[in-house]
């Protein structure tokens, strides 16, 4: 099932296009206005399609007539030389939205076929890939979506809708105790997890009453024994430092959920391209 495109894609866009067109197309204007072009946008390299809805979105900002005919949906995957879509339309807009229409479809497929590699290395397990907030400035709606659309489980969204008390919110409040019981006063019912980077920190969490538990950088015997510990009375976490080599070790210890900011963060994107047809 498709998860649902962000609210804000349409403002996403009109971002792009402002910082890429600016006042206008210098290069595109030298096309006369009414010829009309044929183009379709096909991969170099297998991949996970995501973004088609940021990219349609691009060429219909600068052309509402222009035709669109998708060959895939996002999150299929797809061999290298496949087509993505076929476009028809005013030849100017087509010239003009090329590059903020790559841009989204390589970066988001290529967060898409990343994640989408790692829950394959989790099959079986039971355990589940998660997303952090390590993303692009302005895209973190856009790359939480590709993440879903790879696979993958989205963590929190922003700092406004959970409460993952750190290391730096447990030394700022005094303990992990006084800012358990400080997040459950001011916000009620709002889920709770707190990150712990020793045994006995566990334990203090686990005494404080936190819903969830992130194991930052635990060892593989200390995620055993703290999934051991915890005894399906709370979900556990895994993340830091783990990798596709990693991921399948650190998942058979028990735990949960392994958050991977990597998959966010180091992006690869996509080799895409758009190309006119005579």
């Amino acid at each position: 099932m498709t998860p649902e495109l962000p609210t804000d894609l349409v403002q996403q866009v009109a971002r792009a296009l402002a910082e890429d067109v600016g006042p206008g197309d210098l290069t595109a204007a030298l096309v006369p206005a009414e010829r009309h072009a044929r183009a379709a946008i096909v991969t170099r390299e297998p991949c996970v399609l995501c973004g088609s809805a940021w990219a349609e979105a691009v060429f219909r900002a600068l052309d509402p007539a222009l035709r669109i005919a998708w060959r895939a949906r996002d999150g299929e995957a797809l061999a290298a030389g496949a087509t993505l879509c076929e476009l028809e339309g005013q030849a100017r807009a087509l010239l003009t939205g090329e590059r903020t229409a790559l841009n989204f479809l390589q970066t988001l497929s290529g967060t898409a076929t990343t994640v989408q590699s790692f829950v394959e290395a989790l099959r079986g397990t039971g355990c589940r890939i998660l997303d952090t907030r390590k993303t692009i400035p302005g895209l973190r709606a856009a790359q939480k979506y590709a993440v879903a659309v790879g696979g993958g489980s989205n963590h929190r969204l922003g700092l406004y809708d959970a409460i993952l008390i750190k290391e730096n919110h447990v030394a700022a409040a005094g303990s992990i105790a006084a800012a358990v019981a400080a997040a459950r006063q001011r916000s009620p019912g709002v889920k709770l997890e707190v990150e712990v980077e020793s045994l006995a920190e566990l334990d203090q969490a686990l005494t404080a009453g936190a819903e969830m538990v992130l194991l930052d950088e635990f060892s593989l015997p200390d995620m055993r024994e703290a999934v051991r510990r915890c005894g399906g009375r709370l979900a556990l976490e895994a993340s830091g430092g783990v990798d596709l080599a990693t991921l399948r070790d650190v998942a058979e210890t028990g735990v949960d959920f392994v958050s991977v900011g990597a998959l966010t963060k180091h992006l690869r994107a996509i080799d895409l391209s758009l190309r006119f047809s005579s």
